[in-house]
């Protein structure tokens, strides 16, 4: 007999009953939130001899495989001689949209239940229940179905049949994964000056079931100093699931290179890469409707095949493997790849895929949390997604389109869409000089918000093709799922023009909500080059008393950056007069040392106009400009550019804050010297006006906190690409006056602190 296999009943039912298509625009149960107060409602009602939320667990052996099932039954109900298991599931379908035999794996669920309670309870025949609560009116049916012993059993059989060839591969993986990472060494013929460190560092936190926050500086190699520490945790048994989190593409890049390296080292585990949907579609657009898209027409037919395919056969599943695997099963990559993050042993992607509570993977949630390990690259960045993640924006337009829209042909649409119009309209009246801010959410807005989203639903659920209605519902959803959310940490703010409004609840300070969303996971590690203040991005990311720190110092001598600083103002108000010094500065750099150069600016805007005025003037030197919006594709042939030996300089011009300031190495003569012009400052735009006045009534400083700190930590992450490897060397140059100022020269890291203070024709 082959050693325990442990699985609960939800992971096992729904291997075994895959069934229907996809359609991820609605799901027959609610939110986990919402879905538990429905629960507890029902739960509510039951007699005194009944119980609510029973545990069960049985051993079973199928072809000699021991399997340990486990699970926890809503409702075990005595009615007269009837022992009934209640299974209840919310829905925001009507209930008219139901009927018995909707969704055979919820009667498979419940099947479990009954098995393993007719073997406790010793009984002939049990009595299975599935109860469906409609989440806006909370109407309620119920199914039920009696089963024999031998039915339950024969039942149970067939289950485990479907499930024991996946069962077999995750055995055997699990037991090569556990050995190769108790054997693997550190990939690398030894340790930088500080790795080391790094690495028992996280190693300690996984094993003491703790959050880090670690400062290492750019260039130590932090993505195998937090990944090799936790596989090694993993082949001891702390935990068996890695999430490493990321802002960038290029990010990502860094940690599949580290597993495949990892893997030259003869460790044999699985990762899988999430891609943004819109960007692995295979169709023109992201319509997940079985007519429309053959690669969600029957998914759920196919998965099981595709899945055990890709796994049995790949350790690294990246964007091209997907993709070249979902051809073959036709299946819709997207979902692939979320699948199969269910079971990876690492899954790297975006922050979002944990932290915004519209796209998580709630399954994990539910059932893998406390054996996994959440690493979060460039944490830095976490901040602003996070204010992004927790806020939600309104537009009135939509809501004017959809009642002219819908005229004469649903009436209860065009009249949701218009009291939501009409709303708007009131808005704006209120409104002085195009904006109003208020301290909280219009109860009645959330009422009509919700009206919309129900009639929508039914309207959408008939015919599904109005991406104008789709757009105005999914927006309504997750400002009302953003609303709930809604405290003193949040504002309202109202901008409105000639037939523009818009209403956006803006959060200021995440950190208790990030505090909130890794609740209940194995370990935390946020690490970054630049948490500086260390305080402030503790703060913001939600740091307890309890947690661990860690500082790592610069291992590269801070004499290979020859760093200055010019007191040249680029204020707003200076540019026009400082134009021509700047661009002579700029020349004068490249002349005095010829090479490969990366201009920062803290705008597109600013940037162009020095372009602009520079290139002229570049006698022949090569300039390549980054774009807004630039593709993977065009990142790439820009960073191509930079090569070794050049016969003559290049010069990228870049932005502050952008995809090239961050997550990219050009090591050696691939990079001679890095600028960075101003002290990169967000704008000072409404958000951020009303984020300074918020820190200054909670007695902090808001302008270090809304200005000061996020601008230098830009600047330090461009300044950052400079030095990659003990080898590099190269020059800094600083341009702005205002970094004589204590306020930001305090916050230059110590490998800058030695700079020098140009004088000569400067402004």
């Amino acid at each position: 007999m082959n050693e325990t296999i442990k699985v609960s009943v939800r992971p096992l039912v729904e291997y075994a009953y895959r069934s229907g298509s996809i359609d991820t625009r609605f799901r027959t149960t609610t939110t986990m939130t919402e879905g538990t107060r429905l629960h507890q409602m029902i739960q509510k009602t039951y007699g005194e001899e009944d119980q609510k939320e029973v545990p069960f667990e049985i051993d079973y052996v199928f072809e000699e495989l021991l399997f340990h099932i486990e699970g926890r039954c809503d409702g075990l109900l005595m009615r007269e001689n009837k022992l009934v298991i209640d299974e209840i599931k919310s829905t925001s379908l009507p209930l008219t949209e139901i009927n018995e035999d909707s969704y055979p794996v919820y009667w498979a669920q419940a099947m479990c239940y009954a098995y393993m309670a007719s073997k406790r309870f010793e009984r002939d025949v049990i009595t299975v229940q599935l109860t469906y609560i409609q989440s806006h009116s909370k109407e309620i049916v119920r199914y039920e179905k009696d089963f024999t012993s031998s039915q339950l059993t024969e039942f149970m059989n067939e289950v485990i049949s479907h499930y024991a060839p996946f069962a077999k591969w995750k055995q055997k993986h699990i037991n090569q994964r556990t050995e190769t990472a108790k054997l693997l060494q550190f990939p690398f013929d030894s340790y930088r000056d500080g790795q080391r460190k790094l690495a028992g560092a996280v190693y300690k936190t996984v094993q003491d079931e703790a959050t880090l926050f670690a400062t290492a500086p750019t260039g130590i190699g932090k993505t195998i100093s937090t990944l090799f520490p936790v596989v090694k945790a993993m082949g001891e048994g702390f935990g068996q699931k890695i999430f490493y989190l990321t802002a960038k593409t290029i990010t990502r890049e860094t940690a599949q290179g580290a597993f495949r390296l990892m893997e030259t080292k003869g460790l044999h585990t699985s990762s899988v890469t999430i891609t943004a949907k819109d960007k692995v579609c295979f169709k023109e657009k992201t319509l997940c409707q079985k007519d429309y898209c053959e690669y969600a027409d029957g998914y759920y037919d196919r998965i099981n095949d595709g899945l055990l395919d890709v796994l049995s056969n790949e350790t690294r599943m990246t964007r091209d493997v997907i993709e070249r695997y979902a051809h073959k099963h036709r299946l819709c990559p997207f979902e692939l790849s979320l699948d199969l993050a269910y079971t990876a042993d690492a899954v790297i992607c975006d922050y979002n895929y944990l932290f915004d509570p519209r796209v998580s993977l709630k399954r994990l949630i539910e059932e893998q949390k406390k054996r996994t390990t959440v690493l979060v690259d460039e944490a830095h960045n976490l901040v602003d997604r996070a204010r992004s993640m927790y806020s939600a924006e309104l537009f009135k337009s939509p809501f004017l389109q959809l009642k002219r829209s819908y005229k004469g042909k649903n009436v209860e649409i065009v009249n949701a869409a218009a009291a939501i119009n009409q709303f708007m309209i009131e808005l704006r009246k209120s409104c002085e000089n195009g904006k109003l801010v208020l301290q909280s959410i219009d109860e009645e807005l959330l009422v009509k918000l919700d009206t919309f989203i129900q009639v929508s639903e039914q309207e959408l659920l008939h015919q599904g093709n109005d991406e104008e209605l789709l757009d105005a519902y999914f927006a309504s959803q997750n400002f009302i799922r953003i609303a709930k959310l809604y405290d003193e940490r949040f504002i309202t703010y109202v901008e409105s023009g000639k037939s523009k409004v818009k209403m956006k609840l803006f959060c200021f300070d995440p950190s208790h909500l990030l505090q909130s969303m890794r609740k209940g996971f194995l370990a935390t590690v946020f690490f970054s080059a630049t948490f500086s203040p260390l305080s402030y991005y503790q703060e913001m990311l939600g740091w307890k008393e309890e947690n661990y720190s860690i500082q790592i110092p610069s291992p590269f001598p801070r004499e290979n950056a020859k760093v200055s600083i010019a007191p040249l103002s680029t204020k707003y108000r200076d540019r026009a007069k400082t134009l021509q010094p700047l661009v002579e500065l700029l020349l004068k750099v490249v002349d005095e040392k010829p090479g490969n150069y990366l201009f920062f600016f803290p705008s597109y805007g600013y940037m162009e106009q020095v372009y602009d005025a520079y290139t002229p003037q570049s006698n022949g030197i090569e300039i390549i400009l980054q774009k807004s919006g630039m593709t993977e594709q065009e990142r790439e042939e820009f960073l191509h550019m930079f090569t070794g030996n050049r016969q003559a300089s290049l010069i990228g011009f870049a932005v502050v804050g952008g995809v090239f300031s961050e997550g990219i190495d050009l090591k050696g003569d691939r990079l001679t010297g890095v600028v960075v012009v101003g002290v990169g400052l967000p704008n000072f735009d409404i958000e951020r006006q009303l984020m300074k006045k918020y820190f200054d009534e909670q007695g902090r400083n808001g302008f270090e906190y809304t200005y000061v700190y996020p601008g230098m930590n830009r600047v330090q992450q461009a300044g950052g690409r400079l030095i990659r490897t003990e080898t590099d060397t190269g020059q800094l140059l600083l341009i702005d006056s205002r970094y004589l100022e204590r306020r930001y020269q305090q916050l230059l890291p110590y490998e800058w602190q030695h700079f020098a203070v140009l004088k000569d024709n400067l402004i």
